[in-house]
């Protein structure tokens, strides 16, 4: 046998081998992980930034979809630039450093507005000297920080791949932030040429807001709506509320052509809100049957589908 067909022989044997290892690797790794990112990102035009943590999307003119796909709430933070300053809708987890993948992306101040101050979307908020908020008290609560929630999303099973280089998980925390200026349902942000106003959408939270870009058909929807399961379970969500405020935004479905949620996958069509809004109603109706999921219960009408508390849950106290 010549030396050439031997080490072809090993080649082989060796490939053999380490098969079963890359198998048992890939099958270590969450369900979410393994089928990240989602298809439709495909279709979007990815940005190069300094931070590996996140991905970045232009999703509209001068509109970035900042995306953290290597942990398992798939959260989606939106950088809209205008000529004058830009707006940062959410900031995230906090495990990356979202400050230099905004400055990576424009050189204008950023000042922050968040959907709403679960911990997943205010992560970052320490970063940034300009954070508006809703005048809530859930709000102020928020912005005092927590540590038991942050802790809970690096758990095993919730992250994917290597975390940021210097990230300290025993330390890790829901920074505490200082709120310069609230901001009140209709009220007009002007980035320079462009402007964003605040659509109040409570029933998430008491301070959950929408943004309406009306000259680009834009609605940026937070975790009022996002493709995938929508959670309604927590002690602060008010589903009265929340039927009222997908009340207003479906009727918004003529004005929008892109609705940009918080979660998962950046782009919906305009077309989902009407749905949102059916789907809803139907389970409010007692038309859909539940599927049960510990203390809470699921609720799906064809592609949307709500999570729900289970109708005999005890709230915390």
């Amino acid at each position: 046998m010549s030396r050439v067909i031997r080490r072809i022989m090993r080649g082989i044997v060796f490939a053999t081998l380490l098969a079963p290892l890359a198998l048992t690797a890939q099958d270590k790794l969450p369900a979410w992980c393994r089928s990240a990112p989602r298809p439709e990102f495909r279709t979007l035009r990815r940005v190069t930034v300094s931070q590996p943590w996140f991905d970045v999307y232009v999703v509209a003119p001068s509109v970035f979809a900042i995306h953290e796909p290597r942990q398992s709430q798939g959260t989606i933070s939106y950088l809209i630039v205008g000529e004058k300053q830009a707006l940062l809708f959410d900031t995230g987890m906090g495990i990356g450093d979202l400050r230099k993948v905004t400055a990576d992306l424009t050189p204008l101040p950023v000042m922050v507005l968040n959907s709403h101050t679960h911990h997943d979307h205010v992560g970052s908020n320490w970063q940034f000297s300009t954070v508006s908020g809703m005048d809530t008290a859930f709000t102020r609560r928020s912005a005092l920080g927590s540590r038991e929630e942050a802790q809970a999303e690096i758990a095993a099973g919730q992250t994917c791949g290597d975390l940021p280089e210097g990230f300290d998980p025993k330390a890790y925390e829901t920074r505490s932030w200082e709120i310069k200026t609230y901001r009140h349902d209709g009220e007009s942000i002007d980035l320079g040429g462009r402007s964003a106003e605040i659509v109040a959408t409570p029933g998430h939270t008491p301070d959950a807001i929408c943004l309406l870009d009306r000259a680009h058909r834009l609605l940026f929807t937070g975790d009022t709506f996002y493709p995938g399961t929508i959670w309604l379970y927590r002690a602060e969500t008010d589903l009265v509320a929340y039927e009222a405020s997908i009340q207003r935004i479906a009727a918004l479905a003529p004005q929008i052509q892109t609705v940009l949620g918080a979660h998962n996958v950046p782009v919906a069509p305009a077309s989902v809100l009407p749905r949102l809004l059916a789907a809803f109603e139907a389970v409010r109706a007692g038309k859909i049957a539940p599927t049960a999921s510990k203390d809470k219960v699921r609720y799906k009408v064809d592609d949307i589908s709500f999570l729900m508390r289970a109708p005999e849950a005890k709230l915390p106290e």
